[in-house]
């Protein structure tokens, strides 16, 4: 065991490090070798002393206990393959002789195992993989292919870890490569695929080099390297070396080899010459060489090559025909194109493609949020629609089409159309991007990987398993509680964690959400959560059976032509709140949002029935939810909570309010009321007056919305989503806006044609299933979202023209619309949607002021609902 570790450990550095007893003639004067003759490396004599000063002198040069983990040699291999093998550069290039663009493509990606695969690298990788396989279609029998090479030149960064890593990711990916490193010494044709493999082939391209004039050795030592530079930029002349052993007398060189000085291998550049290259994103590019980068170095001292040697050498055994690569590789294409040229090797076509910035059109960077690919995996995001994103970083077909399939981007995708200005990653694009490829995927699929998300996010009790009953009920019930709302398979767990909790503050004075504050003070929430803690207390509560709690979800689980039936616990509650209602005197809003305050803390959300359903289903004994991981309060634990917080309501809001009436007699003509007689039965009703709702408004101006009347001139049925319409809407502008609405389940498109309607029209453009919509239609739908009305402007508005709200001024630079994107990026619509209701007679309100245009009042036909 101790000589396979010391012969392991000996083969991470033999890669780069030439045993003694090797030929040397890349760093001697007078040995001459042919091109492609072998060079083996001896077998050194085994003893058990000088495996252990083997071992004493690694750990000793590493700083640590070796750990055998890639390089050379691998202990998957026998140790006779390890000792017998050494890849050779071989005597003709693949591509000598022929024009790399008239070939089958044959791509490579080259990450540096030194950390993640990020967002830069992956679209990198994806454009070459796109490349390869449209190349593969095109030429079924030739080599064309996507070549994985590993470029771990940077021992000291580099580590197995991160190697595995970056695999991993383009696993997940789904950019599988033709040819790459594998666990074992690769004998391949153009193998092996980690450059720490490749050592040897290396050493002999420099020989090769020095034999033909076209490198030396340099014998300069640090310190008259740094005195050289520190001289030219002290006379303002670009730091380079001086080539002072360029053309140095042979017999000087000798001598120093002689005397055993250490030297590094420097390249020749010809004197004059300039490197120019067709790039297919950046056009004619050209430098002038022996100016911009001198005579630079091949082999270093301790005869380790530098990088852009080895991307060379590799990119021309490899018959690599393009490369695709970010741009801040452009200007290591001087000296890797100056090294094939010397090599008599083909240059590969290139294309250097933009950075990718973030939202303040800075480099994307980890301060810009989730850039690693891993962690969008872990975020919920689907691969397929990763690699979409990606590719409309600086790409397109020519279309308008944004979503694409991986098959349709294989057919679509041409280099030639990658565009040179940066591209910025918009967060919400992606999620936009993911959310439709999640409506391409059956539920049995999304709730797979919702059940991965439950795992991520650490909510499940220790020992389920994936086959658990109770786990896959779990996943069903989550995942369709949040699928219309679902971008990415994380927000469905994220969800559920939401709806196990229970946000209620502790106290009335804790209330910090001005709506919600505001509807309590109306005085209705008092009086029903009292009569639910009461009738909690009596079992006259509703509650899910826990034993069939997925009956809730039925109808979002089970695909059917007939609309199922209500859950049994479904109608016993729909039941218990019209007994509510009339018993209480309230409907509409002053019911709905104060119980479901009370059941669930939140103002807001999916069916209140959903949500004590999963709540029931992660509160159960026999849960795979952990109670105390998830945050899990069960319905007696609000219970108490609610009773609670209705002791600290204030007296003076727990009774509504009455709103202030004047007597007849006080109304009429020269009348005057007559006071009540003492001791009659008949008393004066305690008038209070409503408080405004401006006065503790604290959101966006709704000046901020551009909110203006429209026509629509055209409506058809979207060809792939069978919910939307696709619109097009006259605003007063030179040209129509288009628009997606989700309306086609509500009503017929003739009877849309020429209606007058209100578009929000500062929303920024987006794809909606591929159909640009520029704007959003309003409109009025009850509680339930089971009636969905137009909001209809008057019949003499004029098209184009802003509606107002009164007491809120519409005129002058303050009044002026935000523009599309900050309503998008500070969520403006998102904020001012509570506020914006119908009243009871249908008329579109914010803070119960109605929506005006020039020909007066708008109107809809649903009552007491909301307005979006």
């Amino acid at each position: 065991m101790v000589l396979v570790a010391a012969l392991a450990c000996s083969g991470r550095v033999s890669a780069f490090m030439r045993h003694s007893r090797v030929s040397q003639s890349a760093f001697s004067s007078s040995s001459k070798k042919v091109l492609g003759a072998g060079i083996r490396r001896q077998k050194p004599k085994v003893s058990s002393d000088s495996l252990v000063r083997l071992v004493e002198r690694l750990q000793k040069e590493e700083g640590k206990h070796l750990d055998i983990r890639f390089g050379a040699m691998q202990l998957q291999a026998t140790i006779a393959e390890q000792e017998t093998y050494e890849p050779q550069l071989p005597p003709v290039f693949p591509l000598q002789g022929k024009d790399p663009t008239e070939e089958p493509p044959r791509m490579r990606f080259a990450p540096s195992p030194t950390g993640s695969l990020h967002v830069g690298g992956a679209r990198t990788a994806l454009y070459n993989w796109l490349v390869a396989k449209k190349g593969q279609l095109d030429f079924p029998e030739s080599e064309s292919g996507f070549v994985l090479r590993v470029e771990d030149t940077d021992l000291a960064r580099s580590t197995k870890e991160s190697e595995q890593s970056v695999l991993a990711d383009l696993t997940w990916l789904g950019l599988n490569w033709d040819e790459g490193p594998t666990d074992t010494i690769e004998h391949s044709k153009y193998g092996p695929y980690r450059q720490s493999e490749r050592g040897n082939i290396y050493v002999q391209a420099a020989d090769k080099l020095l034999e033909e004039g076209k490198a030396y050795r340099c014998f300069c030592t640090t310190e008259e390297l740094e005195e050289m530079k520190a001289q030219q930029e002290a006379a303002g002349i670009p730091p380079r070396y001086d080539g002072r052993w360029r053309d140095a007398p042979e017999e000087e060189v000798n001598k120093m080899l002689e005397d055993g000085k250490p030297f590094t291998i420097r390249f020749k550049v010809p004197e004059n010459s300039r490197v120019v290259i067709e790039d297919v994103v950046r056009g004619t590019v050209g430098w002038d060489a022996e100016a911009t980068v001198g005579d630079f170095i091949l082999l270093r001292s301790n005869r380790v090559p530098v990088y852009n040697f080895c991307v060379a050498v590799d990119d021309a055994l490899m018959g690599i025909s393009t490369v695709v690569r970010a741009e801040e590789h452009l200007t290591n294409t001087v000296r890797q194109a100056l090294v094939l040229d010397a090599l008599d090797a083909p240059r590969p076509k290139y294309a250097h493609c933009s950075l990718i910035l973030g939202e303040d059109k800075q480099k994307l960077s980890k301060r810009h949020g989730a850039t690693s690919c891993d962690q969008f995996r872990l975020d919920g995001f689907l691969p397929d629609a990763m690699i979409n994103y990606l590719a409309l970083l600086g790409w397109n077909d020519g279309s308008a089409n944004e979503i694409f399939t991986r098959d349709e981007l294989i057919d679509a995708f041409d280099l030639g159309r990658v565009v040179k200005s940066p591209s910025v990653f918009d967060m919400e694009k992606l999620k936009w991007v993911n959310s439709q490829h999640l409506k391409m995927l059956s539920l049995p699929d999304i709730v797979q990987l919702v059940k991965q998300q439950f795992e991520f996010e650490d909510m499940l009790k220790d020992g389920v398993d994936d086959s658990d009953l109770a786990f896959i009920n779990m996943s069903y019930a989550a995942t369709a509680l949040a699928r219309e709302r679902m971008q990415t398979t994380k927000d469905a767990v994220l969800n559920a964690k939401t709806v196990f909790g229970y946000d209620l503050p502790t106290t009335f004075n804790d209330v910090s959400d001005a709506e919600a504050k505001s509807m309590i003070e109306q005085g209705n929430f008092y009086n029903l959560a009292t009569r639910i803690l009461s009738d909690f207390e009596s079992g006259a509560f509703p509650i899910p059976d826990a034993s069939n709690a997925m009956d809730t979800f039925q109808s979002d689980i089970v695909e059917s032509a007939e609309k199922p039936k209500p859950s049994e616990f479904a109608g016993s509650y729909k039941k218990y709140m019209k007994t509510l209602s009339k018993e209480i005197g309230v409907k509409g809003k002053n019911l709905f949002h104060p119980v479901r305050l009370a059941l669930t803390g939140e103002m807001s959300g999916q069916e209140v029935t959903q949500q004590l359903a999963i709540l029931v289903m992660g509160s159960a004994d026999d849960s795979c939810i952990d109670a105390g991981k998830a945050g899990v309060v069960s319905v007696s634990e609000r219970m108490d909570r609610l009773k609670a917080f209705c002791d600290s309501i204030p007296e003076e809001f727990r009774a509504p309010k009455a709103v202030e009436k004047k007597s007849s007699e006080k109304a009429a003509k020269g009348g005057n009321a007559k006071a009540p007689e003492s001791g009659s039965s008949e008393t004066t009703t305690t008038q209070v007056v409503e408080k405004d709702p401006k006065d503790t408004y604290e959101g966006p101006p709704i000046t901020a919305l551009d909110i203006r009347v429209g026509r629509i001139t055209k409506v058809w049925e979207h060809e792939e989503a069978d919910k939307l319409y696709c619109e097009e809407i006259d605003v007063g502008e030179e040209e129509p806006r288009t628009v997606a609405s989700g309306l086609r389940p509500y009503m017929k498109a003739e009877d849309m044609e020429g209606k007058l309607v209100l578009v929000l029209c500062n929303l920024k453009e987006r794809k909606m299933v591929g159909f640009p919509s520029h704007g959003m239609v309003l409109c009025a739908s009850n509680s339930d979202h089971t009636d969905v009305r137009l909001v209809n402007p008057p019949i003499d508005a004029k098209v184009g023209e802003r509606i107002t709200i009164p007491d809120f001024n519409f005129e002058g630079e303050d009044a002026e619309p935000f523009a599309e994107n900050k309503v998008g990026k500070k969520k403006v619509f998102e904020k001012i949607a509570p506020h914006l209701v119908t009243s009871k007679y249908g008329v579109p309100e914010f803070l119960g002021r109605p929506f005006m245009t020039s020909a007066g009042v708008c109107t809809s036909a649903v009552p007491e609902g909301t307005v979006a």
